[in-house]
């Protein structure tokens, strides 16, 4: 059963759909990334989940052949006590987060690395983006690079898409500070990308990049000032979705006048122009760019660009936002748009939309309805497949609180109200959900919560919805019992397998390995998932000044509880599942000692990259 407004799917959904009823809605599966697979209790029990030398992976998209990409964020590099002035991997440690800073007083220093990842191995492999350089550690400073890079979606031929900044810049210092040499800027802080297997990216310049400065009434100025784009996703002829500015607001161009008109009084314009466009203490750049949904055509070796209309008619110079974040075969576009609702002025809302072209060729905008809903504040639809159906989500009130909730939509039968599935509970519960993407069989992945927990923060977990059969399920609830730490001991039953780690003391010490799925960010046809995982690792103990605690042995001391175990949190990693083999089982083992309860999800929100409007890149504060 599911939530709808009493209408049903289209006919030719219907038609798609009776044929897939066949198609089993939740098959067992395994963890195919773990260290080791499939004899994952040889070793360590680690999950290959980020490239060398980060903390951080994240998966993102995996095409028909197993290839999948990513996004690995967080060096290793921890400045060790006062008498050792050098610094140590801690592997795979949980540390706390180095320092985001925002200023044109300090380098830019990258902290955001792109990966590939193939099957059988699925060992994650850094891949070089406008430049970059793998992670290094000890950190080579001559290979340091500036440039933050992601990957969002590759397609069955390999093509692969994302979002870059610019490299550093530097301007000579010539303020008040006896310390500083420079001010650091870059030519844009986003620019999507289209890269082909080895070849060098070729990047989707916005139309508007550059502001026009009047200089009396004799002449003008043109002032770079970056503009901005992203790639979100690639269908299979090579069409690219995604978004770019094409103007700037009012209110930006009084702000680069003024930095153009006290140019060196504090700072060159580039260095204050930059400055306008880091976020300030609430998360907003004070330039603001128009931003559109955009669609270019990828053709040998370069791209035809393509703007989306916005869901209304601009009459005032408010600034208006659409994105283009996912796209089928026959290049219907689905994402979001400002829109007036029924054309009602006083009803301004960032709706789910998608785009489809019409008898002449040009892109018509369409709106996912989402009135009958009741009370949505926005919505959101992240992917459609080949047979029309969109899949979203919605934010309103349930039960008091602000919830997102995941729908799907027929865009064959505009006229039939979206559905929203029913999750575990077989009603529309209070637990918020997300979906990310969706294949051709009608399998749905993306993220839920799993507590009903009122004014605390809730914990997640990835789902997979199967359509043809409505059926909502908990991916960790469909994995077999190695995928999820456990293995059989000597008398046959199951018991999580435990890690041996060594410290600083040179004890060895043991904890339970664990493994928990987050967030499901893609399925391809096969039924394979990438996405992000939790996996538990030991955590380090600090001094007073922050550094880590190293003894004689040169190795680091874990935080002991009062049972002299080491304590333990979560750390995120890309996973990637596959259907088990045939009689495979799911586990319904249960611990003694409550080991596998809810846990706190920590930073596994890597979508959160791909809507920033900037994009809010980290940048680690130089040492």
């Amino acid at each position: 059963m599911k939530f709808k407004l009493d209408k049903t799917l289209s006919l030719v959904a219907v038609g798609v759909l009776s044929v897939l009823q066949g198609v089993q809605a939740a098959p067992v599966y395994e963890i195919v990334n773990i260290d080791g697979y499939p004899n994952v209790q040889s070793g360590t029990y680690d999950l290959n989940g980020t490239i060398a030398n980060t903390r951080n992976g994240y998966g993102m998209a995996v095409n028909v052949n197993n290839e999948a990409v990513g996004a690995a964020k967080g060096k290793k590099k921890l400045t060790v006590s006062e008498d050792d002035d050098g610094v140590i991997d801690i592997e795979d440690g949980v540390a706390d987060s180095e320092t985001i800073s925002y200023s044109v007083d300090l380098p830019i220093i990258a902290n955001n690395f792109t990966f590939t990842s193939v099957g059988n191995a699925w060992i994650p492999t850094f891949e070089s983006v406008n430049g970059t350089t793998a992670p290094t550690f000890p950190e080579d400073e001559a290979t340091v690079n500036s440039v933050d890079t992601f990957f969002y979606d590759i397609n069955d031929s390999g093509l692969k898409v994302g979002a870059m900044t610019a490299p550093e810049k530097t301007v000579k210092y010539d303020g008040s500070s006896e310390t500083q040499e420079f001010w650091y800027y870059r030519d844009y802080e986003q620019r999507g990308f289209v890269k082909s297997g080895t070849d060098a990216e070729i990047p989707l310049i916005p139309p508007y990049s550059e502001y026009i400065y009047k200089e009396g009434e004799s002449g003008e100025q043109i002032i770079n000032v970056g503009g901005f784009s992203s790639a979100a996703a690639v269908n299979a002829s090579g069409l690219v979705a995604g978004y770019a500015s094409t103007d700037i607001s009012d209110n930006s161009a009084n702000i680069i006048n003024s930095c153009v008109e006290k140019d060196s009084e504090t700072a060159p314009q580039e260095i204050c122009i930059q400055g306008k466009q880091f976020p300030n203490r609430y998360g907003y750049s004070e330039i603001q760019y128009q931003i559109r949904g955009y669609v270019w055509q990828y053709e040998a070796g370069g791209v035809t660009a393509t703007e989306l209309p916005l869901g209304l008619e601009v009459t005032n110079d408010n600034v208006y936002s659409a994105q283009g974040l996912g796209i089928n075969s026959d290049g219907v576009v689905a994402g979001r748009s400002y829109v007036y609702r029924k054309n009602d002025k006083d009803r301004l809302y960032y709706d789910a939309a998608y785009w489809t072209k019409g008898a002449d060729g040009k892109y018509e905008y369409n709106w996912v309805d989402v009135d009958e809903a009741r009370d949505v504040y926005s919505s959101i639809a992240y992917d459609i497949n080949d047979n029309g159906i969109l899949v979203g989500s919605y934010n309103k009130y349930i039960n008091g609180y602000r919830r997102d909730k995941f729908f799907y939509f027929d865009t064959n039968s505009p006229e039939t109200p979206l559905v929203t599935p029913n999750d575990f509970y077989n009603n529309l519960s209070d637990l918020s959900s997300r979906a990310r993407d969706i294949n051709n069989q009608g399998q749905v992945v993306g993220y839920i919560e799993t507590t009903h927990d009122k004014e605390k923060p809730r914990p997640k977990a990835a789902f997979l919805y199967d359509l043809p059969t409505d059926e909502f399920s908990n991916v960790n609830n469909l994995l077999t019992c190695e995928s999820k730490g456990y293995a059989k001991n000597a008398e046959g039953n199951w018991e999580r397998h435990l890690v041996k780690v060594q410290d600083g003391s040179g004890k060895t010490l043991t904890y339970k390995s664990e493994i928990i799925v987050v967030e499901g960010n893609s399925i391809n046809e096969d039924g394979t998932i990438v996405g992000t995982a939790l996996i538990r690792k030991p955590s380090y103990k600090f001094d007073e000044d922050g550094n880590l605690v190293i003894g004689d042995n040169g190795l680091p001391f874990f935080e002991i509880n009062g049972y002299g175990d080491p304590v333990t949190s979560f750390l995120p990693r890309m996973v990637v599942l596959q259907p088990a083999a045939a009689g495979a089982e799911a586990c319904t083992v249960k611990d003694d000692d409550d080991n596998n309860d809810n846990y706190k999800r920590k930073g596994a929100a890597s979508f959160a990259w791909l809507l920033a409007l900037p994009l809010l890149w980290f940048r680690r504060r130089a040492k």
